[in-house]
């Protein structure tokens, strides 16, 4: 991992790598939150502390070991973890993906998402050697689909699929960057 990391800043946000203060309300929504059910969480899966433990480290080796990851969304106003967003592509991934969670229904719909994957996605095709991302995004979770038509995605049936799950999702594809590496169709 390339260390110090400069910090993303929007708006309203501080995009950042993971760190042991974000473990609280990690922890709370891939336990307790219903929203967590779309990336195996919530409170009718079978997580434990030590689940979730272990999924909180997965993304922090991420950023060790692939000098990129998903960033934590710190809210300016208050400084608190809200979600996370980013590059993401553990082993076992049929493609690069943008990964994104709002932690709480109190920042839902609020364009917080919206605003950090624009940064993310911008920071992602300038710093690593990927020119090509995809979302993955459960039928059912039309707000996650709402956020890919806005960011551009188009539903890729062409795209490679897991291959030990069902087709209960759909790949979004994100645009390519231009030709200076910033993903126009984002402005």
């Amino acid at each position: 991992m390339k260390l110090p990391f400069d910090h993303i800043t929007t708006p309203r946000l501080v995009l950042r790598p993971p760190e042991a203060g974000d473990w609280d309300a990690f922890r709370d929504f891939l336990m307790e939150s219903p929203r967590a059910e779309f990336v195996g969480g919530g409170p009718s899966s079978d997580n434990t502390r030590r689940t979730v433990w272990r999924a909180f480290g997965h993304a922090v080796g991420h950023w060790v070991l692939k000098d990129y990851g998903p960033f934590i969304l710190v809210d300016k106003s208050n400084s608190q973890p809200i979600g996370w967003v980013g590059p993401w592509c553990p082993e076992g991934w049929p493609e690069p993906e943008i990964a994104w969670s709002i932690w709480s229904d109190a920042h839902e719909g609020k364009g917080f998402a919206h605003e950090a994957a624009v940064a993310a996605l911008d920071w992602a095709y300038a710093n690593t050697n990927i020119d090509s991302f995809v979302s993955y995004v459960d039928h059912d979770n039309a707000p996650s689909a709402a956020l890919a038509k806005r960011l551009g995605c188009v539903i890729d049936t062409d795209a490679p699929r897991f291959e030990d799950e069902d087709d209960s999702y759909d790949v979004w594809r994100h645009p390519a960057p231009d030709t200076d590496g910033n993903p126009e169709a984002y402005a």
